[in-house]
């Protein structure tokens, strides 16, 4: 085993007495050593459920003969991090826990690893780190929330807050109607209801192969999940003996099918971060056209929150993840999972409980995936949107510029009622070196549904957006300003052109005039020069190539 390196041999008798402090038997020292890497905090509503779990993914790996031991991983919640400061964080975090995973296993020489996890950049944190050091891993998210209620109608988090708090500020909505909503539409544990990014993760990690079947979408406060953890700890213990580690498990192959899942659900953009990163990890190549090979031939086939009323719980009760699976079956590479089952056989076991919720191919949603990759004199490297949240009448769209150099300012102009129909806003200065840290745009995206602009207004950013956003919101767009992208030279009134079924982002400005204002451009100072965010500013990588660090 890997961990005789720590426990075996003359020499390791320092090393003995030190794991026999913990509690450690002699017996003990025969055993598997698995690491749980856990993201409990009290601070994120993904993940205060954790303790439970905990328990019983300790539970399955001592009834299958392992020894657990327990460490912690940071987590970053995103709603609460928003429009301020925090918001600078949660993607530079998903390196530290990457880095966190790595430096943990291998200094204690662990056999195995399973990983507890929820939130945003948790999962995919968690996933780069174990890719990199290759160890047997399996992940277990925590679970999707309920839903609240209000009056017999179902709740959600972005819809009955962030756009709720706009429609307040139009007098469409009372101080008391909102107060209730407030504390109403996160009703206890688990990642906020909809296929936003934490969701979204979930269920492209069980996609992946990395997770046990059902596991995305079975809710937080489940019985089913307590099964699944205990399932999980038991199984990281024959992964261990068979020696199965995620890099056997990730294969080109597998990212495929993760993507097209991620195109017929239409879920989060920052799914695109988050795969390129992971497939780096993997060694394995991976390019923005990709994402939009796939989804121009895989059918939008699941309409769920923001996209439309549907939410994860109402995913789960259609049959999960496997049920997607099953729709999807023509698509998919029949690729080896961790579970020991394939991908097909998986899929041929599930059953499809609401033909509403996940559609037949022959009736989706939209004919085309999730998300659309564009590009243009504007986005020389691309940029992506959630074309299955995009209002059809929405889909092409030209406007005249309003430019912000902060996520703040463009706030602040919406909801003063400074935004015209027919503009698109530009937020810029906001990418992974810009921002840094690459904030999410769901404050300004959510007043502009909110103040009834939604089927009038565009947004473009080299920032990146919420899972919860929706309408004709561009992200990711590269490069972005701060690496000298054309998004830089922007002013008010210049003319910008969206063809989202074109693939097309442009600026109607010549080729000399860029080349004039770029000899006129100069670079902003950085916002942060101190601290882990400066040192991230200048190791960070572009969008394009997934935000990772070099």
């Amino acid at each position: 085993m890997r961990s005789d390196a720590i426990k075996k041999g003359l020499e390791r008798v320092p090393h003995r007495a030190l794991l026999h402090a913990t509690g450690l038997s002699r017996k003990d020292l025969d055993r598997p050593f698995i690491g749980v890497a856990t993201s409990f905090t009290d601070l994120i509503p993904g993940h205060i459920g954790m303790r439970d779990l905990e328990r019983f993914i300790e539970r399955g790996i001592c009834y299958a003969g392992g020894v657990p031991f327990f460490f912690g991983i940071p987590g970053i919640c995103d709603g609460i991090a928003m429009g301020h400061l925090g918001m600078c964080y949660p993607l530079a975090s998903r390196e530290l826990i990457a880095d966190s995973i790595e430096t943990i296993c291998n200094a204690h020489q662990l056999d195995g690893l399973v990983c507890l996890t929820n939130c945003d950049k948790i999962t995919p944190g968690m996933i780069m780190g174990a890719l990199r050091i290759n160890i047997p891993t399996i992940i277990v998210t925590a679970g999707p929330m309920m839903s609240g209620r209000y009056r017999k109608r179902k709740l959600a988090f972005v819809h009955d807050t962030f756009e709720a708090l706009a429609r307040a500020k139009k007098g469409e909505i009372s101080e008391a109607e909102l107060a209730c909503l407030e504390i109403e539409a996160c009703p206890g544990a688990g990642s906020c209801q909809g296929l936003y990014t934490a969701n979204t993760m979930a269920c492209i990690t069980e996609s992946l192969g990395l997770s046990l079947p059902g596991c995305a979408t079975a809710l937080a406060v489940s019985a089913k999940k307590r099964r699944i953890a205990q399932a999980s700890g038991e199984r990281i213990v024959e992964l261990v003996r068979k020696n199965i580690t995620p890099r056997s498990i990730v294969t080109e192959e597998a990212i495929e099918n993760a993507i097209t899942v991620d195109m017929a659900l239409g879920g989060s953009t920052n799914t695109v971060l988050h795969l390129m990163a992971i497939a780096h990890e993997a060694g394995v190549k991976l390019s923005l056209k990709k994402f939009d090979e796939i989804s121009r031939h895989v059918h939008h086939i699941a309409l769920i929150e923001p996209a439309g009323t549907n939410q994860m719980e109402d995913v789960e009760y259609a049959g999960g993840i496997p049920a997607v699976l099953k729709r999807l079956k023509g698509y998919l590479n029949n690729c080896m999972t961790l579970s020991g089952k394939k991908i097909l056989e998986i899929a041929n076991e599930a059953e499809i409980y609401d033909e509403e919720v996940i559609r037949p191919l022959t009736r989706p949603y939209h004919w085309e995936g999730g998300i659309a990759v564009l590009f243009g004199n504007l986005a020389p490297h691309g940029a992506v949107v959630k074309q299955s949240a995009v209002n059809p009448k929405m889909m092409r769209f030209t406007g005249k510029a309003r430019v912000f150099n902060r996520e703040e300012e463009a706030m602040a102009a919406i909801m003063a009622g400074k935004i015209d129909k027919g503009q698109v806003i530009v937020i810029r200065y906001e990418g992974p070196a810009g921002g840094p840290g690459m904030r999410e745009m769901l404050a300004p995206t959510s007043a502009i549904v909110g103040m009834g602009l939604a089927d009038s207004v565009a947004l473009i950013t080299d920032g990146r957006f919420s899972g919860g956003t929706s309408g004709p919101c561009i992200g990711h767009v590269s490069p972005e300003a701060a690496a000298k992208g054309p998004i830089a030279i922007l002013k008010d009134g210049d003319t910008i052109n969206i063809d989202i079924p074109e693939r097309k982002l442009e600026v109607a400005l010549s080729p000399t005039e860029i080349k004039r204002r770029f000899k006129k451009w100069k670079p902003t100072a950085p916002k942060v020069t101190t601290g882990y965010l400066a040192r991230y500013a200048r190791l960070v990588s572009s969008a394009d190539k997934g935000a990772i660090l070099s």
